[in-house]
């Protein structure tokens, strides 16, 4: 059986979590999609590699094997709209971000199906990610969640034109304190190479609004980035080492701020 994710664990109070970077559809599951489905083109690709300096930084990270198509990790449990009046994917999609159908006709998941990926595929992962934030927060006295994302950099079916660079998400500043939001958001804003926007579009899906609790010493963010800044958009999805060479570095000091605003603030 495939694993539903890898954990590593860092020494750091940092946890990066990547929900939608995995790739796998269960085979039963597979020949009841469409071949758009099966492209899993909405993936969060090669977040996982771009963010390979996390280890040197001593985060721990969690990241699903699983395709959003199975589950959507970044969704509440019982299928709320997260922004309200504005188009969104389910917890269970039934429909690529351009509208093409992922299930063959009469192929779509029932309710019973829903709760039951809900039970098989999203609480692991958000027991595995309650956990570890647990065990960095009782080892340094806080602890930090950095929810890292990409996603297509003109999509009509979500926003108007073309998404800025680097979209922050803090759940419009009650995931993380003041202090620490201030920091990471000012040393992107001294990023010239890329536009940046705090709480525009994406403010922080379920992942980040969960488990952000600045009160309790939990202090969570999102990183939405356009895929333009560090691979080729369209199929068959290319990563560009040369583009990804420009952004880790000002990627690698937004993580440095976080942490050295947190150390601060402890």
């Amino acid at each position: 059986m495939t694993e539903l994710f890898h954990l590593r664990r860092g020494a750091a109070p940092l946890l990066v979590s990547m929900p939608h970077v995995g790739t796998y559809l269960p085979p039963a599951l597979a020949a009841r999609m469409t071949e758009a489905a099966l492209l899993v083109a909405d993936t969060d690709w090669h977040v996982d590699r771009l963010y390979d300096f996390l280890d040197a930084l001593g985060a721990s990270v969690l990241c699903p094997t699983h395709s959003r198509y199975v589950v959507d990790l970044n969704r509440p449990p019982d299928g709320t709209n997260l922004y309200p009046g504005q188009d969104t994917t389910a917890l269970v999609p039934v429909d690529t971000f351009a509208r093409e159908p992922l299930y063959r006709p009469d192929a779509a998941p029932d309710e019973r199906e829903i709760a039951e990926r809900v039970d098989r595929y999203w609480r692991p992962y958000h027991d595995a990610l309650r956990r570890e934030l647990d065990r960095l927060r009782a080892a340094h006295g806080y602890a930090l969640l950095w929810d890292a994302h990409s996603i297509a950099s003109e999509l009509p079916r979500f926003f108007a034109g073309r998404l800025p660079d680097l979209n922050f998400g803090t759940a419009a500043g009650a995931s993380c304190a003041p202090p620490i939001e201030t920091a990471v958001f000012e040393e992107a804003r001294r990023t010239s190479a890329y536009s940046a926007v705090l709480n525009g579009r994406f403010k922080g899906g379920y992942i980040t609004r969960a488990y952000g609790r600045p009160a309790d010493r939990v202090h969570a963010m999102q990183l939405e980035l356009s895929q333009r800044t560090y691979m080729n958009e369209p199929a068959p999805f290319e990563f560009r080492e040369d583009l990804a060479a420009r952004l880790r570095p000002a990627l690698r000091r937004f993580l440095e701020a976080f942490l050295s605003a947190a150390a601060a603030s402890a």
